[in-house]
């Protein structure tokens, strides 16, 4: 009835389903299915953990007789975990090389789920049980006796592997619909919506279901059936329609993983460096350091940081942190939700980023407030107000994301061997973690050392670690949205005359029209042959692709595409210069640039009538 509404160029909401094929459609509710277990889990993991680590240390130090120092090590626990999630994605990047992407995750998210263990294993050989029936607040003998301390390399370890699935599960979307950008936008925010409602519920599950009924040592049970799950579901994903992370055959010649891990951190280095870069090179991109590095240490220190110090300080029960933080996703939900529905409302990050600062000052209540102690209500109000504040994070951190890949899209062949886009967040994502590591522990010294002064109240502390902090980072991200050429308006069109729509027709134009082929019927002599043609073409192989415009050809995106799929599309032995005239012709013909071809074309090989592969032309 409304054609436009299914229209794919349109950008129309109800347009996305109709927009992939029936195999995507598959694969993505597999991928949401595994997406959506993993986080309940991780949700309870987190929660758990955190809340039996400031349990043991409060209890430990009212048992000992000392001061407690529970959010110096909460801060401490935090803070490594994030550097080892870095460490995490330097470790996998070589085995993505080696062995199917899908396998990898699976393989990695069960690794994840042992590691979960330890701490259940540990707590249960020392004595540690399910919390009884009748037990009382502050009553925490059930607990394993073991020292608190011996958490941190537990939590280290389990961020490592809680880095490689994160990276790894960022990758599996591009396997199913490979590098259409509009299907990859569409994919991406379905799945963000699909995992902040599945964090939410498994925070408020966590609070106020596990954690009462079994107790913050046991209620860890249920993360290592839940990864278990999301790795047999994502064992399920299909990639072989869009085979473009399958690894290539290993050779006698092929790298070892020590000399590809050393390949890879040495390029983790370079994207850095390279990031840097272009950020402190040009107003066109320096804003983005406070903007997305600040606001997101902002955002992760409000909930793993805030949220538990809250709960425990000034409602008495740290399980209601995950209470708090359920709020927060909860923001983060309507946040991705709004973007989704209304992002041709806002065609910039800078209204999004403004009102993130201006929502990072609710924090100043918090300084003032003195809720009655052991009243959930409380904890329900602190997740409200949190709602306002991860609804603006969410809509700028989206809307970011999608301004970052508009506006680095010109400067992703300056180098060949790390993207643009990827050496610029890897670089304000370190710079988070860096900040985040250094924070979080000195801060929660800070935060015990009040306590101990003013007889366990800290609303001095939340004063400066959330409202001071806070207006600082506000003040100083506010101030940033101003630095672009065309940012003075309340909702600019285009930020330093660049139309971030015309990318978007761009992209649309760009991708390629849907092939046709013809059945015919093919004896067997001529099915042998054409499998026997294959075999120099590896078509999940883009190295050789990519290095085109090494080897002088035209760099343009869309060439080297017409020229990849002029190539395949012939799928024979070619023979010396008619065919691949022939190829070449056919492929400059449908694009815009006349290429120069190859340093060598008319000699050699080329020449003398030898048959070549296709993947000999290049």
């Amino acid at each position: 009835m409304f054609p436009g509404m299914l229209d794919p160029q349109s950008g129309n909401v109800f347009a996305t389903w109709h927009l992939f094929s029936r195999s995507e459609k598959k694969n993505m509710m597999i991928y949401i299915a595994g997406i959506m277990v993993y986080k309940f889990g991780l949700e309870v993991f987190i929660g758990s953990f955190i809340s039996l680590a400031s349990n043991r240390y409060d209890y430990a130090a009212r048992v000992g007789g000392y001061t407690p120092v529970t959010f110096g090590r909460i801060g401490l626990l935090q803070g490594l975990n994030q550097a080892f999630q870095c460490f995490g994605a330097i470790l996998v990047a070589p085995l993505v090389k080696r062995w199917e992407t899908r396998i990898v995750l699976s393989v990695a998210i069960l690794v994840f789920a042992v590691f979960t263990t330890v701490i259940l294993i540990v707590d249960a050989a020392t004595g540690g049980t399910f919390k009884p029936a009748g037990t009382k607040p502050g009553d925490f003998s059930y607990y394993g006796k073991f020292n608190t301390d011996g958490m941190i390399p537990v939590y280290c370890v389990t961020g490592v592997v809680y880095g490689m699935v994160e990276l790894i599960r960022r990758v599996i979307p591009r396997d199913i619909v490979r590098s259409d950008v509009q299907k990859l936008r569409r994919l991406d925010a379905t799945v963000h919506i699909f995992y902040e409602v599945t964090g939410t519920a498994g925070a408020f599950t966590t609070a106020l279901v596990l954690i009462p009924h079994l107790g913050n040592n046991m209620a860890i049970i249920v993360s290592p059936f839940c990864f278990a799950g999301a790795a047999c579901i994502w064992s399920f994903v299909s990639t072989a329609e869009h085979p473009t992370t399958a690894p290539k055959l290993r050779t006698v010649n092929s790298p070892s993983y020590l000399t590809l891990l050393t390949q890879s951190t040495q390029l983790f280095f370079v994207s850095i460096s390279t990031g840097a870069r272009i950020l402190f090179t040009s107003r066109k991109f320096i804003w983005l350091l406070p903007s997305y590095s600040l606001a997101l240490y902002a955002h992760r220190y409000l909930e793993n940081n805030i949220a538990p110090l809250v709960a425990q300080r000034y409602l008495h029960n740290s399980a209601w942190a995950q209470l708090i933080v359920g709020g927060s996703n909860f923001g983060e939900l309507l946040g991705a939700l709004f973007v989704f529905l209304f992002t041709n409302l806002v065609t910039t990050p800078m209204p999004w980023l403004r009102l993130d600062a201006c929502g990072l000052l609710i924090v100043w209540y918090l300084a003032f407030w003195n809720p009655t102690p052991d009243q959930v209500g409380q904890a329900w109000m602190v997740a409200a107000t949190f709602i306002p504040i991860s609804f603006g994070w969410a809509a700028g951190d989206i809307s970011l994301s999608a301004y970052l890949q508009a506006m680095l899209h010109r400067q992703e062949h300056e180098r060949k061997d790390v993207s643009a886009l990827v050496t610029v967040m890897a670089f304000l994502y370190s710079t988070y973690i860096v900040t985040y590591s250094i924070a979080s522990p000195l801060l929660g010294t800070y935060v015990d050392h009040v306590s101990a002064k003013n007889g366990g109240d800290v609303h001095e502390a939340i004063k400066y670690v959330g409202g001071v902090q806070f207006t600082i980072i506000a003040c100083t991200v506010l101030a940033a949205t101003f630095i672009p050429r065309g940012a003075f308006s309340f909702n600019p069109d285009m930020l330093e005359g660049e139309d971030l729509e015309a990318y978007r027709v761009r992209d649309m134009e760009e991708r390629p029209p849907p092939v046709k082929e013809e059945k015919k019927t093919k004896t067997k002599e001529e099915k042998r042959e054409q499998t026997e043609s294959m075999k120099g073409l590896k078509v999940s192989d883009d190295d050789w692709f990519m290095d085109l415009s090494a080897m002088g050809w035209c760099d343009h995106e869309r060439c080297l595409r017409g020229v990849r799929s002029a190539v395949f599309e012939a799928g024979v032995v070619v023979t010396a210069q008619p065919v691949v005239a022939a190829i070449l012709t056919t492929a400059a013909n449908s694009h815009p640039c006349s290429f120069s071809p190859p340093r060598d074309f008319g000699s050699g090989d080329f020449a003398n009538g030898s048959e070549i592969y296709p993947e000999d032309l290049f």
